[in-house]
């Protein structure tokens, strides 16, 4: 027995001494401000060496070290210092931290004499690792210390290479995490959880450490003992940050990392810490402070996105197709952000499974429910109020979300010393509802229903109305770990309406509406960690009412006028593989293919051949009845883009895409109003078409704190529509003779410098960008320009943005927005011509000036309740002001003649300093 317990103290010696002789790499870095898990990767990552600590212990230890080729055994004494937490080294490159105990991993003094004891006065020493961790009696082992099998022992994998899958949650709520960083050690893999929150990765066979990052979350890791094909979920804490400490996590470099160029993502937290006008948290202004996103002013409907129309995004709400985001007149978006989930903005390098739309897509996406406890916020500001719930109808199975937002705007409007404004009504809604529903392990339902209206009456005459309906189903299936399908079917509506009671004679009513019915199937299969493929079909059924003069009330002598009824089918076919060549270099390939029909029942005008398309020029009408194809556009679209990483915080990107639009706005204006008219391609208005390419060089400084981008794009266009001078397009029977097709180009660059952490963080943009339309329809008579180019109405060549926030602690902080942008285009009249008695006004070329500037300063106080866990409620305060420096910016120049003499007029949205205050409380 003695030779034996000889032999075990030889054996434990020589594994100690082949321990620390393996440790031949030093540790060199600054840590300052880093967590410990932190530190552990960076360790683990330059040394052979593993650490094994308790998260929930550690979590709390401050680095701060700047570490010049030391051991591991000097970086953890430098940080232990001074504090009751303990180390040991043990075989095969082992290291052991434990609090008040130390964890022997050598036999003690006199172990092989019973007889004698050794009290040396040190501290008390724990023979096994769960001593350490906690008393015997109340066991509880960290998920990051657990060994987790993956499969079964004796399980088959069609390859050597098994597929980890698996869904990353909060674990508070049960919300699928988006965007969630997974990597794995020693093997150079990174991937990103999607808009389900799930992931998939191809391992080999043995040991693996999967570690799991996303933003606000804690890091986390698991360790993975992998057999075959198996599931592991991994749920997240949420992280409360030191106001001085710089966070660093993989998800930080997803910008220097991912394939994709010219996609912005916002979380609601950084939508809610920007000021915007009343107060309201609003997606779509904090838009318009990124590089490439503009508008035509304030209180504009839409955006426009690197020189595109508004009409080329294409916007959804949970994969619905939203027509008018905006709520009363264009100050206040349509999505309530205390639903949203994450929001995506795509300027370039659209994925494939998108198309429809020239310019962007912005995905704004809603979340799930808290599916473990009953939660809700209600807020109330000078102009809104707002209401929303969540939790778990089936807990951890099933949950909803709703909510509800309205207005009592009608009192401000009192307050304005107007008579015109005495009798004015504006007011709007919208509510939503969101539920899932988790069936099995492969499959999920999920439900959603969204509806907005607003309805506004100036000086008791003209009644402008426009409202949205959606709704949708999904079905998620999991084929494998490494395959899965989600299946959406749902339907869109959009109205808008202009009416007049006011003279009874004369009451009407001018109706509009666009209706889709869509069917989408969409395919994800990641055969390996190179390759991740997509394909599938998704088809929508286009149903549009283009105007409806009707008259408005029994004694009203309008005589009813209705445009006819325009239907399509819109049908594509996609593919697209994202192949990682290198750990370096990555290239995402796709192509899309469209087939668009224009279907009857319809009358279709033919015009003279070789004539300007008029009137008069109309030679016959041709009649098709109900389902017959009248005319067919097959378009394919290409999708690529490349990554090259220079270092591990640098990176060059490229992108080229082709788009087509099968739907265009006809309208006069320069924004969108609720008098624009929607239209489909059919034989005589062709689809637009555009092409883009664009390059990037991105840079991320002081630990990844700091981002940092350059982008430079060029775009062409053809077949964008544009008016006639003197066009009349409400209830034109035949409007393809007062517009005509245009080619255009844009080009521009854009640049970005962001941070994102500490207490001072926020962003700071400039974008130059241009864009020109020339006509180039042989058969739309009279040249625009002389044929020549023209500035497009929303060109705004300069634009700077400035978002900053700084916390003072957790719970107040301060916010200031700085905006600046060139005036957009005007025509002018610059003479007044007097020809046989009468008086004509003499016009520039089209665009050729511009309205003054844009510049506008916005400041706002947030103070949040205390952060007790153990609070009923939580409660929320933000007070400041919109448009500081009270500048009266132009939102448009208009013209009249008064005692033979033009005069020129501005029109200001706001042209005073407007104070805010909201409350929120959550509970």
């Amino acid at each position: 027995m003695r030779s034996f317990r000889t032999c075990l103290f030889v054996i434990l010696c020589m594994s100690r001494v082949a321990a620390v002789a393996q440790d031949q790499k030093t540790i060199t870095g600054n840590f300052t401000g880093y967590r410990f898990p932190q530190l552990v990767r960076e360790i683990e990552t330059q040394t052979s060496w593993h650490i094994y600590y308790d998260s929930t212990e550690t979590d709390s230890i401050e680095v701060n070290l700047n570490a010049n080729q030391l051991s591991v055994q000097q970086v953890l004494d430098n940080i232990f210092k001074n504090t009751d937490f303990h180390f040991a080294l043990g075989p095969g490159n082992s290291v052991f931290v434990s609090r008040r105990y130390t964890i022997q991993t050598a036999l003690p003094k006199n172990f092989f004499d019973p007889g004698k004891t050794d009290d040396d006065g040190g501290v008390p020493a724990a023979y096994f690792a769960e001593d350490a961790m906690a008393p015997k009696t109340n066991l509880k082992i960290s998920p990051e210390n657990k060994l987790y099998d993956i499969g079964t022992k004796n399980g088959k994998s069609a390859s050597a290479r098994p597929t980890v899958g698996g869904y990353v949650r909060d674990v508070k709520t049960g919300e699928p995490i988006m965007g969630a960083t997974i990597s794995v050690d020693t093997l150079s893999i990174t991937k990103s959880t999607d808009q389900f929150g799930y992931y998939s990765l191809t391992l080999p066979k043995g040991r693996h450490i999967i570690r799991v990052s996303s933003a606000g979350m804690k890091d986390t890791r698991r360790q993975v003992q992998v057999y075959s094909d198996g599931k592991l979920n991994i749920d997240l804490e949420e992280f409360v940050a030191s106001l001085k400490a710089v966070i660093v996590s993989a998800d930080k470099t997803s910008n220097t990392r991912s394939v994709q160029m010219g996609v912005t993502k916002l979380n609601i937290q950084s939508i809610k810490q920007v000021p915007v006008v009343f107060g309201e948290a609003d997606v779509l202004k904090v838009l318009l402070t990124l590089p490439g996103v503009t508008s035509v002013g304030e209180g504009s409907n839409g955006f426009n996105v690197r020189g595109g129309a508004a009409d080329q995004n294409l916007i959804l709400y949970n994969d619905a197709t939203v027509y008018n985001p905006t709520h009363l007149f264009g100050f206040f978006s349509a999505f309530d952000p205390d639903l949203v989930k994450s929001v995506e903005l795509y300027k370039s390098a659209i994925p494939e499974k998108y198309g429809g739309r020239l310019s962007s897509v912005l995905d704004v996406d809603v979340k799930d429910g808290n599916n473990k406890k009953w939660t809700g916020t209600a807020g109330i500001s000078p102009l809104t109020s707002k209401f929303s719930i969540e939790g778990p109808l089936q807990k951890e199975k099933t949950s909803v979300i709703a909510g509800f937002r309205t207005t009592y705007s009608d009192w401000l409007l009192n307050q304005i010393p107007s008579s015109s404004y005495s009798n004015s009504t504006a007011n709007f809604y919208d509510a939503s509802l969101h539920l899932s529903h988790i069936i099995n392990s492969k499959n999920t339902l999920y439900l959603m229903g969204y509806m907005s209206s607003d309805k506004f009456n100036l000086d008791g005459d003209t009644t402008y109305a426009y409202a949205n309906r959606n709704a949708n189903l999904k079905w998620k299936h999991n084929f494998s770990n490494s395959s899965f399908a989600v299946f959406t079917t749902g339907i869109d509506h959009y109205q808008y309406s202009v009416s007049s009671t006011k003279v009874p004679v004369n009451a009407y009513k001018l109706s509009f509406d666009i209706n889709q019915i869509y069917l989408r199937a969409d395919f994800s299969y990641s055969p390996n960690n190179k390759h991740s493929i997509s394909y599938g079909l998704n088809s929508v059924y286009y149903q549009l009412h283009p105007g409806t003069l009707s008259p408005d009330g029994p004694k009203s002598l309008v005589q009813t006028n209705s445009v006819q009824q325009e239907q399509a089918l819109e049908t594509a076919l996609f593919l697209g593989d994202q192949y990682s060549i290198s750990q370096n270099f990555s290239v995402n390939a796709g192509v899309r293919y469209t087939v668009y029909n224009f279907l009857g029942p319809s009358q279709v005008y033919q015009y003279v051949p070789g004539l300007p398309r008029e009137s008069f020029t109309i030679k016959d009408t041709v009649s098709y009845p109900k389902g017959k194809i009248i005319k067919t556009y097959a378009l394919p679209e290409i999708r690529l883009s490349a990554r090259y990483s220079l270092t591990n915080s640098a990176s060059l990107k490229f992108s080229f895409n082709t788009m087509a639009q099968y739907i265009h706005v006809i309208s006069n204006t320069t924004n969108i109003s609720p008098t624009d008219i929607w239209k489909l391609s059919d034989p005589n208005i062709k689809p637009q078409q555009g092409q883009q390419v664009s390059l990037g060089f991105y840079k991320n400084f002081r630990q990844n704190s700091i981002e940092t981008s350059v982008e430079v794009y060029y775009k062409r266009m053809q077949d964008y529509l544009d008016y006639k001078s003197g066009a009349d397009l409400v209830l034109n029977h035949h409007i393809e003779t007062d517009v005509f097709e245009t080619e255009g180009k844009a080009y521009g660059i854009e640049l970005l410098l962001k941070k994102t952490t500490g207490k001072l963080n926020g962003w700071i943009s400039y974008t130059y960008s241009r864009t020109f339309l020339r006509q180039d329809d042989p058969l739309a008579g009279q040249l625009v320009n002389n044929g020549n180019y023209y500035p497009a109405s929303f060109d705004k060549p300069n634009m700077v943005n400035f978002i900053g926030n700084y916390r003072f602690s957790h719970r107040y902080s301060l916010s200031l927005n700085m905006i600046y942008s060139t005036g957009r285009p005007i025509t002018l009249p610059l003479a007044v011509v007097h020809t046989g008695g009468a008086s004509t006004l003499y016009y520039s070329d089209r665009n050729q000036y511009r309205i003054p500037d844009y510049f506008r300063t916005d400041i706002s106080v947030n103070m949040e309740g205390n952060h007790k866990t153990n609070k009923a409620t939580h409660n929320s305060w933000s007070a400041g002001v919109y448009n500081l420096t009270g500048r009266q910016n132009a939102y448009s120049v208009y013209f009249v003649q008064e005692n033979g003499k033009v005069k020129g007029y501005q029109l200001s949205i706001f042209g005073a300093p407007i104070p805010f205050v909201t409350y929120t409380i959550k509970f």
